[in-house]
């Protein structure tokens, strides 16, 4: 009778092909190819049906797919990156010896991932003590990969791509909102002063797309409050490298995150200041 291999011996299997033939990447070659292979790997494990936990909350949640994503981006990086740190929103964590960080968002739209919606993604990015350096977001169900940096225009699946321009009441705004921030009046006041002005607004649950989309021309902006760092900077770094606006702003008693043309990010910061 055959044994059937563990979810951890199936992910290191796979991580040991991976390495041989990407130990030579650069680092924004490395990045794609890591977000690509784990999000089709997390994706698999999904159709063959997935265990899933709460974390903080009924739709804060994790599943084993998420867990084996980031144990194969970790295990990669500790073999070809061995100098720098890794930070996993699912615990995975190595301090830096370089000065670099790689941030890892294994499954990106966790509840949307796991009642069986696609819009979902794998996401990662580079920083140093400058600032983030490269985001890399690979969308399965699209089959999108973005990937963007200092000195390297962002890109969809290799195509150079361009942020809409105009204010907010030309443009979408793409956003989220806890439902235990809809009843804060002081967050919900904050927000709704920034989304009122906009022409409308979409809330599809998975923000590293969202960034992502609005870097390419998709949406217009983006804004969500007291975003993790592995959530960010993917993003962050794929609308800088297209000449866009990432910044944080205070309101409303949390920190905000905004993104867009330089214009109406100077909207969103003036709307949240009241």
């Amino acid at each position: 009778m055959t044994t059937q291999p563990s979810l951890s011996e199936m992910t290191a299997a796979l991580t040991k092909t991976f390495i041989v033939a990407h130990a030579d990447d650069t680092d924004a070659h490395l990045a794609q190819a890591l977000v690509y292979n784990a999000g089709r790997w997390a994706w698999r494990l999904r159709e063959q049906g997935l265990s899933v936990e709460k974390k903080s909350s009924v739709s804060d949640v994790v599943t084993d797919a998420d867990r084996a994503a980031e144990q194969f981006v970790a295990d990669v990086l500790a073999a070809v990156r061995p100098e720098d740190g890794i930070v996993g929103e699912e615990g995975t964590a190595r301090k830096s010896s370089s000065g670099r960080v790689w941030h890892i968002d294994p499954v990106d739209g966790t509840y949307n991932f796991a009642s069986g919606c696609d819009y979902w993604c794998c996401a990662l990015s580079l920083s140093d003590t400058s600032g983030v350096l490269l985001g890399a977001v690979h969308r399965p169900a699209m089959g999108y990969t973005w990937c963007g940096g200092k000195d390297l225009p962002t890109t969809r699946d290799g195509q150079e791509v361009s942020m809409q321009s105009g204010t907010s009441a030309q443009l979408s705004l793409a956003t989220y909102l806890h439902p235990t921030s809809v009843a804060d009046a002081n967050i919900a006041g904050a927000w709704q002063r920034v989304a009122s002005r906009f022409a409308t607004v979409r809330m599809l649950g998975a923000g590293s797309i969202d960034l992502a989309s609005v870097a390419d021309g998709t949406w217009g902006a983006w804004m969500q409050h007291s975003v993790a760092e592995w959530d960010w900077l993917p993003g962050k770094a794929l609308i800088e490298a297209n000449g866009g606006v990432a910044r944080r702003v205070t309101a409303g008693g949390v920190e905000w995150s905004l993104a867009g043309n330089a214009a109406v990010v100077e909207e969103m910061e003036e709307a949240l200041r009241g």
